[in-house]
């Protein structure tokens, strides 16, 4: 059904079970349109029914599961308009904390994104290492973010952007994302040489471009096409 994770310290059954489920539909272990089951969930994780209930009305919160009274629970499919909506977000905000961050970026923070730059370029070539990837990425934008003491804006961009980064991993298993970290190695070049007209360029580069790519996903020869909501096609 899904890779079941190790328990973390401290984690208790909720959090526990949010944690597993959230990164079984977001790195598409639980498949986007496919049912689930309260009872299923409990059995794979060996917990009660109750902490699965309230993880799964949470999820519903956060839109990567519907509720369908009389019918049932289902991962949901990828909405293009959530996808539009989040990378319009993200292209604003990042443009402007990359400006920020070529006026003063503490050394500290810039020796932290250089370490993750090292962990990423070890990746490529390798095989099946997306998910790795994935989490490597996201880290490297929180960086960004709590360097200039924005850390609750990037919180609140991981909240809106389920959809957004479940179709970057689709796109990142489909054309790869050794281009992806050619463009995190741009950003902290022109982060270190303070190069601020050069932000609203990259962070385009980097959000707007890919959505580009993306309108091949949906193509009803795509592999990928049963995952979307093709009554929301917005984006394409």
């Amino acid at each position: 059904m899904f890779t079941v994770d190790k328990r973390k310290s401290g984690e208790n059954n909720k959090n526990y079970s949010y944690r597993v489920i959230k990164d079984a539909i977001m790195f598409l272990e639980l498949k986007p349109g496919q049912a689930i089951s309260e009872v299923e969930l409990a059995e794979k994780l060996k917990i009660s029914r109750t902490p699965i209930r309230e993880v799964l009305t949470q999820l519903k919160e956060e839109n990567l599961i519907d509720v369908i009274p009389q019918v049932g629970t289902y991962v949901t499919k990828l909405n293009p308009q959530l996808i539009e909506e989040a990378a319009f977000m993200r292209f604003i905000l990042e443009r402007e904390i990359i400006k920020m961050s070529c006026e003063a970026f503490p050394d500290e923070y810039l020796q932290k994104l250089k370490r993750n730059l090292m962990l990423q370029d070890l990746l490529i070539n390798q095989e099946s290492n997306e998910r790795e990837f994935h989490r490597l990425d996201t880290e490297f934008h929180k960086i960004i973010f709590q360097a200039n003491s924005k850390e609750h804006i990037w919180e609140a961009i991981a909240r809106l952007s389920t959809h957004y980064n479940r179709i970057r991993l689709i796109s990142e298993l489909q054309f790869g994302f050794s281009h992806v970290i050619e463009e995190h190695h741009e950003i902290v070049r022109i982060i270190e040489s303070h190069e601020v007209n050069q932000a609203d360029k990259i962070v385009r580069k980097h959000i707007l471009e890919p959505t580009k790519k993306w309108k091949k996903l949906i193509t009803e020869d795509s592999p990928f096409y049963d995952y979307f909501d093709i009554n929301e096609r917005s984006l394409y």
